[in-house]
């Protein structure tokens, strides 16, 4: 043995003391004490059903067996834990008999009244029998996104409830996910995308590698905010490393990461190979773990000492989204004025609205859709109307200045000069409406310069670049401002997250800081990029959906509020947003 192969081994050794503290030894990973059948533990019952009429997962059918604790009586929903790979589980001759240890584990307190939910991936039969059935285990566990928690939340519980004749409580603290490999994996993502829904996870030799881009979890942990989670792993140093990457290395990546962002995370090491023997065996203690000092709420770290995640140094600790208003029809435009007060427009309705003294919107203009707002150095409000083909403005008392017909503007924004840059997504171009209010093409999208649709437009503090947004990619587009004010060198400069099964971000809306740092409104969240283009962080959407606009305001402009759907949130932050039209001089970056 070499000297890197000792250390090695020494520090796997090390690691394996420390993250399997407080796990009993069982070197030969056999079901222990806990999963054997005790005199005088009441036994619950389990119904089996096949559920095949998914509108989430349509045409698929799958094996579901319902385990209903003996302390189940009906006077209150109960908790839940959902079994990927169900089969396995269920067993009671099998590596976990995890029937048995529910049995006796919610008897001695260690766990709530739990039903125990054991579904199986689904499948789609051939419609004859020489045809090959097509297997959704891989397209349900493996990738990221929604679609899978949605299946469960949408499809698979009321279902169950429905055919066991049980009530399962909808909060999350009281819903957790278990699954070994792909279904490791799985039962992560779903809580990931859906902590509304789930709260706890364990995940055994989880397939946290490119079999359909799970490896990108680790770097999101590390760049989103923190999710009230609480995630129970375990891998065995001789798990298989094949094509899409090593699990035993990924499994460790994931709880680096986990660790660097702040959750409450167990990793316990064994020397298994790519099979369920060593999860089986400690899936007492595993519960134990994930269920302790219940009912205490999971919640999500806020940083602070010995937590070094680069995003929790953007939000204040202890803020959280706030809403400001809601009902509205559509809302996709924010600005806010020398004051930092929030203007915002709902373009269903027609209506621009005013944050009034005592915080609540108040109407400023009627019959105006309008798809962007933006201040000017002049006080007044500018606004991009398409459906009437025009730019107008308003005084502060709603007096109506036309300042350009004939064009199709969708956003736009005002520099310190009186300057226009407006988007027009239908010729995917960007033009300049300069004082004397001619207008001509300053970008144009081609072959060589591939936009799919021009969303947001920003200017930076400095008023060098200009940067537009692409709803159809994951690219900022950074384009710099000329001597002439047109626009060159265009590039695909700010390298946004997306999911893995599309590229398509809905980016829209962006708001930059005093440090450069630009936050950016996405179907994932607001994600900040720093000035040489790259996502350091994502801040947690204030709904599901994708955000559509963000802008700095409020006193100081420590607050950014956000519109997703028919709602308006604001969120106190540790940063200081910036006016387009008052320049700032930005620091350089660390590049």
């Amino acid at each position: 043995m070499n000297i890197s192969s000792r250390r090695f081994a020494l520090l796997f050794l090390a690691a394996s003391a420390a993250f399997g503290q407080g796990i009993p030894q069982n070197p030969a990973y056999v079901p222990g004490p806990d999963a054997q059948v005790k005199p005088g533990v009441p036994k619950g019952k389990v119904i089996k059903f096949t559920y095949d009429t998914s509108p989430v997962l349509p045409g698929t059918s799958r094996a579901v067996s319902v385990y209903i604790p003996a302390q189940y009586d009906g006077s209150k929903p109960a908790c839940v834990m959902v079994y990927q790979d169900g089969a396995g589980y269920v067993s009671e001759t099998g590596g976990s008999r995890a029937t048995i240890v529910m049995d006796n584990l919610i008897a001695e307190g260690s766990m709530p009244v739990t039903v125990g939910i054991f579904v199986d991936p689904g499948v789609t039969a051939g419609l004859t029998p020489d045809q090959m059935a097509r297997y959704h285990r891989s397209l349900e566990y493996d990738g990221l996104g929604d679609r899978y928690a949605r299946f469960l939340i949408e499809d698979l519980i009321p279902e169950v409830e429905k055919r066991a004749s049980v009530k399962i409580s909808t909060n999350a603290d009281d819903r957790g996910l278990i699954g070994g490999s792909s279904g490791g994996i799985a039962a992560y993502v779903a809580a990931w995308e859906r902590p509304d829904s789930f709260h706890r996870v364990i995940s055994y030799i989880g397939s946290f590698t490119n079999l359909r881009g799970g490896d990108t979890l680790a770097s999101w942990i590390r760049k989103f905010e923190p999710k009230p989670l609480r995630i129970f792993m375990q891998d065995g140093s001789n798990d298989q490393s094949i094509y899409s990457g090593s699990w035993f290395l990924a499994n460790q990546e994931i709880y680096a990461s986990l660790e660097y962002a702040g959750y409450d995370a167990k990793f316990v090491i064994g020397t298994e190979g790519h099979s369920g023997r060593h999860g089986g065996s400690i899936l007492p203690e595993a519960l134990r773990w994930a269920w302790r000092e219940y009912p205490k709420p999971i919640v999500a770290s806020k940083g602070g000492p010995g937590v070094r995640q680069y995003v929790t140094d953007f939000l204040d600790p202890a803020a959280d989204w706030e809403l400001v208003g809601q009902g509205y029809g559509s809302v996709e435009a924010t600005a806010v004025d020398k004051a930092g007060i929030l203007h915002f427009s709902d373009t269903k309705s027609g209506r621009i609205y005013r944050l009034g003294a005592d915080g609540r919107p108040a109407v400023f203009k009627e019959n105006s859709v309008s798809t962007g707002l933006m201040f000017g150095p002049d006080g007044r409000l500018y606004a991009a109307q398409p459906s009437k083909k025009r730019i107008v403005s308003w005084g502060s008392d709603g007096t109506e200045q036309v300042v350009a017909q004939g064009v199709e503007a969708h956003d736009l924004v005002v520099t310190s000069k009186g300057l226009i840059y407006f988007t027009d997504p239908s010729a995917r171009r960007v033009w300049l409406l300069d004082t004397d209010k001619k207008k001509r093409v300053v970008f144009q999208s081609t072959a060589d310069n591939n936009i799919g649709y021009l969303a947001g437009i920003q200017i930076s503090p400095d008023e060098h670049l200009v940067n537009v947004t692409d709803r159809d990619s994951r690219w900022v587009w950074s384009m710099q401002i000329g001597v002439d004010n047109g626009l060159q060198h265009a590039m695909p400069f700010h390298h946004l997250e997306s999911q893995d099964d599309t590229q398509v971000t809905r980016a829209a809306g962006m708001a930059i800081d005093t440090t450069g740092h630009m936050f950016v409104a996405t179907t994932l969240g607001i994600q900040i990029c720093d000035q040489p283009g790259r996502v350091v962080g994502v801040v947690r959407k204030p709904q599901p959906g994708p955000v559509s606009a963000v802008v700095f305001g409020g006193e100081g402009l420590h607050t950014l509020y956000a519109t997703a759907g028919d709602k308006v949130f604001a969120r106190k932050m540790r940063r200081t947003g910036t006016l387009p039209w008052q320049p700032v001089k930005l620091p350089r970056p660390q590049l």
